[in-house]
């Protein structure tokens, strides 16, 4: 498994995506979004955020339909919580929360945007 330092040096290398790449679930990712999930070994993270893509809280939120902000923090005891918001997760609170009991995720926390459907690293934005 790779350290959170060497996952942090991949990611800085990820600007600009030019590829998308076709979730199972219909949702599209971009190349730092695969180099996140492939090197930190979180497709995991993909699914919860594809999967919660469906729900009605999302497709009838007209705030969150062009963006969304999704927050995992990995807590000491390998438990986390994953949340998706409509803006900046400092102006607002969570439209959606879940817990996640367990998790190997090597980072303390990540970002990601959904935008127009599509799940990007914020410095591909």
């Amino acid at each position: 498994m790779i350290t959170a330092e060497d996952l942090q040096i991949e990611l800085a290398h990820c600007h600009c995506s030019e590829s998308h790449y076709q979730h199972w679930l219909g949702i599209r990712y971009t190349e730092g979004v695969k180099t996140l999930a492939e090197k930190g070994e979180c497709f995991w993270l993909l699914d919860v955020i594809a999967s919660y893509q469906r729900v009605r809280l999302i497709k009838c939120n007209p705030n969150l339909q062009e963006f969304q902000l999704w927050l995992l923090t990995v807590n000491d005891d390998h438990s986390a919580v994953l949340a998706c918001y409509e803006d900046s997760a400092s102006t607002c609170s969570p439209v959606i929360t879940q817990d996640i009991p367990f998790t190997d995720f090597v980072l303390p926390e990540i970002k990601l945007y959904v935008e127009y459907g599509v799940v990007l690293l914020p410095s591909e934005h």
